[in-house]
């Protein structure tokens, strides 16, 4: 009995840290039973997918363990001054750098250090406000590049696109993200006049405020890492690069990011999101065996068929965006809606993208007490994002 209590209190604990991977999992294994396994399922899944993935997790981890976004984001806040700057800071440079480094990581690294500047304000209300459009804006600027996402890096492969051809199609979206987010900081990311006076000595300069958790306090403090250490990686990104844009095998860059990550860092492989890669693979499984029943795979693509741009977007907000392009990419050719519907379909609900959950964590650890108003502004503020750019694909569609 008490085995089973413990193997019932391991599956609850995966099912709460992971619920995607449960259900796509659930999902493989009910398409097994109508589909047995066979010689075709060697062809579901696509390697150069999960082998990319693999090696930009594995990269984005080395040279986050070296701080070296980190120390970015102080120098820069250094030179900050005023709150409205810091908003405006701090929401670019998650922007444009969710465009290299994917969202999740922007989000991961950066969201603890601007709690730790944005607490020196004393305006939860303001701190609030500055990581929802932080959010929103890691989510806009990763759809602007194939790397800057999971499902763009899946749908940019199995598309067939070229760079130029996938940056030239979310182009439109990503300066209206930015026109957007400029303006809701000028307009809205006032402070409250108590707070002005701690706000005009500066942010992201100086000592950590009083109360802040020791974990925030060293991040501000990280030495700068040696040249040497961080050239291998360096290096190693622009292969990954070199690599998405089909010059080099990704076969190779695999092979060559576990030699580099074995021989500078080990702890790296051990950062790599697996649970987001059998998440991949499972879903890769259930979407061939669906393919293979004929009456389903005819109704979903009759479904689909002229409506992938909404479909991708409502899809989004229950399964979130990465499966919801894996699912629907097994029913229609038609691969830019798709990777314009799964983009703008990570705003919405706090689960549209997985990687807004980081932003919520972060806030639920740093400022308990506003979780409720975090999820409110979140709310608000994502379906304002996807109305207006949800327009802008109507009208492009039209053009």
């Amino acid at each position: 009995m008490d085995a089973f209590m413990r193997f019932a209190l391991n599956v609850r604990e995966i099912v709460r840290k992971d619920p995607v991977l449960v259900v796509a999992i659930v999902l493989a294994v009910i398409s097994c039973a109508a589909v047995p396994p066979d010689a075709a399922y060697a062809e579901y899944i696509d390697l150069r997918t999960i082998g990319m993935l693999f090696s930009l997790m594995a990269i984005m981890a080395g040279l986050s363990r070296l701080g070296v976004f980190r120390i970015a984001c102080r120098h820069l806040l250094s030179a900050v001054r005023g709150p409205r700057r810091l908003a405006l800071a701090l929401t670019l440079l998650a922007l444009f750098s969710s465009m290299l480094i994917t969202n999740d990581v922007a989000l991961v690294t950066f969201v603890p250090f601007a709690l730790l500047a944005l607490r020196t304000l004393d305006s939860p209300r303001h701190a609030c406000f500055t990581v929802v459009m932080m959010t929103i804006a890691a989510n806009l600027g990763s759809m602007l590049t194939p790397i800057g996402n999971p499902q763009n890096l899946y749908l940019y492969s199995a598309s067939h696109m070229r760079i130029g051809e996938f940056v030239l199609l979310m182009l439109p979206y990503a300066v209206a993200a930015l026109v957007l987010l400029v303006g809701a900081i000028a307009f809205f990311g006032r402070i409250p006049e108590h707070a002005k006076g701690t706000a005009a000595r500066g942010v992201g300069a100086g000592s950590p405020a009083a109360g802040e958790t020791p974990q925030l306090a060293s991040e501000a403090d990280d030495p700068a890492p040696s040249p040497l250490r961080v050239l291998p990686w360096a290096a190693l990104f622009v292969l990954a690069l070199l690599s998405v844009a089909h010059i080099l095998p990704y076969q190779a860059i695999v092979a060559v990011t576990i030699v580099v990550a074995l021989a500078a860092d080990r702890r790296a492989l051990l950062h790599v999101d697996y649970a987001l890669l059998f998440t991949f693979i499972a879903f890769f499984v259930f979407v061939g065996n669906v393919g293979r029943i004929e009456v389903v795979s005819s109704a979903l693509a009759q479904l689909i068929d002229g409506h992938e741009l909404a479909v991708a977007v409502i899809a989004s907000q229950v399964l979130s965006n990465v499966p919801a392009a894996i699912l629907l990419s097994g029913f229609t050719s038609n691969f830019a809606a798709l990777i314009v519907g799964t983009n703008l379909g990570g705003l919405g609900t706090l689960i549209a993208s997985m990687a807004s959950l980081i932003s919520y964590k972060q806030v639920a650890l740093v400022l308990p007490r506003e979780k409720g108003r975090y999820f409110m502004l979140f709310t608000v503020w994502n379906i304002a994002f996807l109305a207006v750019l949800a327009v802008l694909a109507a009208v492009l569609e039209v053009l």
